[in-house]
């Protein structure tokens, strides 16, 4: 038994973690759902038609099942505030500032309600709207960035313009000097600390992004750190480093291409040796049993990529992960009490029978 494994059979559990794996499969959870079904932060059409493809796969159905009380707010609709306002090398600014605005307000209208949010997109770069809306509603916050990417760059810095790969750099109050003045934006001030953020899943990141990774010693693990690891050990490390006293509210942003595309091939900027699906659903275990969990973002389903049995796969994937993140376990429901069980009348403790 080599040291890190006598480490993990040892190591006293954290608070956070003494739900882990609870016997009943009743979340009592409420969730408040808002589509995002926006794609102009990437160039791959078909990404804004995740929401709906979601929900028609039964995500929907899937919180109800165990014992979830959903309310579906629909999608967010906006309007172009200020049509054909431009900044550099940041491509569809226009849409993406108005957009953002409008799923910032309603995901702080869904956690004001008392509800956990779950947004369904569209691509990565709604994470700005979302997590500002967490930010505004809850004050501090702990987010894992569960992706292959670490959506950092600036618009100085992302070799393609794509805003789907800025989404972080937006949001933390390191990188604020970083950015020339934003129009449209001022809705949205990065207060997150870049402290206050941990990736699960890298296995593409830019030169200037993982000097940022560095230079700021963000709590990063890429499939390298995964494989030598383990999964629950490198998710408790990234949920402590956060999170250490679970007094933050937690932001998930889950993009499908964590997973492996033999998991998930319907995404639009798929990379080999990524997450398998068993590795994906433990995180979001993880994740619950902590009791933290405020807000949850599943994006980058493309059901425009792929065949129609990848998009199946894919979605399937999607419903997988997110079950898990709001309470689903795969030990089961609780078993029934003999006296449970209609028509089955017992004689005494060692026999019974069936009218």
């Amino acid at each position: 038994m080599n040291s890190l494994r006598r480490t993990l059979l040892h190591r006293p559990a954290k608070k956070i973690f003494a739900r882990l794996f609870a016997s009943n499969n009743n979340s009592n959870a409420r969730v408040g759902i808002v589509g995002v079904p926006f794609e102009k932060g990437q160039r791959n059409s078909g990404v804004s038609r995740g929401p709906g493809v979601l929900r028609a796969g039964g995500i929907v159905q899937d919180l109800l099942s165990f014992g979830c009380d959903v309310k579906d707010y629909g999608d967010v609709d906006y309007k172009v505030e200020q049509p054909g306002t431009q900044v550099n090398n940041m491509l569809e600014y226009d849409d993406f500032a108005s957009c953002m605005e409008k799923v910032s307000s309603t995901v702080k209208q869904v956690l004001s309600e008392g509800r956990l949010c779950l947004s369904l997109g569209g691509d990565h770069s709604m994470g700005v709207g979302t997590i500002d809306g967490h930010y505004q509603a809850k004050g501090d916050l702990a987010v894992l960035w569960v992706d292959a990417h670490a959506d950092i760059n600036t618009n100085a810095t992302s070799p393609t313009g794509n805003l789907h790969g800025m989404p972080v750099a937006l949001l933390v109050k390191e990188l604020a000097d970083y950015w020339p003045y934003l129009p449209g934006m001022d809705w949205q001030m990065p207060k997150l600390s870049i402290k206050n953020i941990a990736y699960i899943g890298l296995r593409s990141v830019d030169e200037y992004e993982s000097l940022i990774l560095e230079k700021f010693g963000v709590t990063a693990f890429s499939m390298e750190d995964v494989e030598q690891y383990g999964v629950h050990e490198v998710t408790r490390r990234a949920l402590e480093a956060i999170n250490p006293h679970g007094d933050r509210s937690l932001h998930v942003s889950f993009d499908i291409d964590s997973l492996d595309p033999i998991e998930a091939p319907s995404t639009g900027t798929a990379e080999r040796g990524g997450l398998s699906l068993r590795e994906g659903v433990h995180i979001m275990e993880t994740v619950f049993a902590s009791g933290t969990l405020g807000a949850m973002d599943l994006v980058e389903v493309n059901p425009g990529i792929g065949s129609e049995r990848d998009v199946k796969i894919t979605v399937e994937a999607a419903r997988q992960v997110v079950r898990a993140g709001f309470g689903y376990k795969r030990r089961g429901m609780r078993p029934l009490l003999a006296q449970e069980i209609p028509g089955l009348i017992v004689k005494n403790s060692s026999q019974s029978e069936i009218n």
